[in-house]
């Protein structure tokens, strides 16, 4: 299942007098991580680690300009998506995407209008209003079935209805292979690059699953015997924003970006695994982080206690969009 055979890696600019070395740029765009600029990986010390023979590397996508790994597929779709002037930038959103989204509209000036589910973290709200994105609540479950449901439901129906005469465009993230292409262009080699292809497991929430289809096949053409293991959580009702649990879904509802036959292994992870993981990443590393890595960090200790290699965790964004999210489980952590 190919996805990158005709999609091309989109064209940075060159810049005279190696401006980039400067931090000089055009356009907030161009602070977009690829290979030439990547997002950093630090590798966690033996505190938080199952074994001295496995290592864990967590990739801070936090260090985009917005904030999170969607600022990538953001920019691949709205790059590859044709907006007329006086159309409409639509999108269902968990928060990520849409903040890239409304930053990256707001640059070249188009309209967005964002469908979210009520659920999602407050402070992703605020985000997105500051960025003056028109916001439609939608009461939905942050891990709705496919794809006619909640946010995705209400963004087909603004798309598709002729009430709107072709007002609102979606590149609709949950089925554009831009947002494999990606992954496979910019994460997918940056992970390579910095571990110097000494990597054994890869491990990434399943979400639109462009993150796990693009990167899982760029190191799968890398190296065959790459573990490529996707994170979901426990239940289908659950608090962790913008993951979404795929095992058991009738085929109809299954992601169609995810390429199933690079997966190695799904591990279901516990909404207070997953909080806590991230709790004690923060104590122990100093690494700040959302629910959603503390998942795959969680997993990734579970794997390695029983295994040794390199891992590599992303780390979607950070803990400031989920502070009051963590609240309930600081407490606890505290005893």
């Amino acid at each position: 299942m190919n996805f990158h055979t005709n999609v091309y890696p989109l064209e940075r600019k060159t810049y005279p007098e190696n401006s980039r070395a400067r931090r000089v740029y055009d356009s907030v765009a161009d602070l977009i991580a690829d290979p030439e600029n990547p997002t950093p990986m630090i590798r966690l010390s033996e505190r938080s680690r199952p074994s001295e023979d496995f290592q864990i590397y967590v990739k801070l996508e936090r260090n985009n300009p917005f904030g999170s790994i969607k600022d990538r597929t953001a920019l691949y779709l709205l790059r590859g998506t044709k907006i007329d002037k006086d159309q409409v930038l639509t999108e269902p959103t968990a928060g990520n995407t849409g903040i890239a989204l409304a930053a990256l509209a707001n640059a070249q000036g188009t309209s967005i209008e964002l469908a979210l589910p009520e659920g999602t973290p407050e402070e992703k709200k605020a985000l997105l209003r500051f960025l003056g994105a028109e916001l439609l609540e939608v009461e939905d479950e942050l891990c709705p079935l496919f794809p006619t449901e909640g946010a995705r439901g209400v963004v087909k129906s603004l798309v598709e209805s002729e009430a709107y005469n072709g007002r609102y465009v979606s590149p609709n993230q949950y089925e554009n292979k831009l947002n494999v292409a990606a992954h496979y262009h910019t994460t997918g080699p940056e992970i390579w690059n910095q571990t110097e292809g000494k990597i054994d497991h890869f491990f990434a929430a399943f979400g639109t699953c462009g993150t796990i289809s693009g990167v899982g096949q760029y190191l799968k053409e890398r190296n065959p015997e790459i573990k490529i293991i996707g994170v979901e959580p426990a239940q289908r009702n659950h608090s962790l924003s913008g993951i979404k649990k795929i095992s058991d879904l009738p085929e109809q509802h299954k992601p169609k970006i995810l390429d199933y036959s690079l997966i190695d292994d799904i591990i279901a992870v516990e909404d207070h695994e997953a909080f806590k993981a991230g709790i004690r990443l923060a104590r122990t590393e100093g690494i700040m982080v959302g629910p959603t890595t503390g998942a795959m960090l969680h997993a990734a200790q579970l794997v390695g206690e029983s295994t040794n290699g390199t891992a590599v965790v992303i780390s979607p964004d950070d803990a400031t969009k989920y502070v009051s999210a963590y609240a309930e489980y600081l407490d606890a952590e505290d005893d």
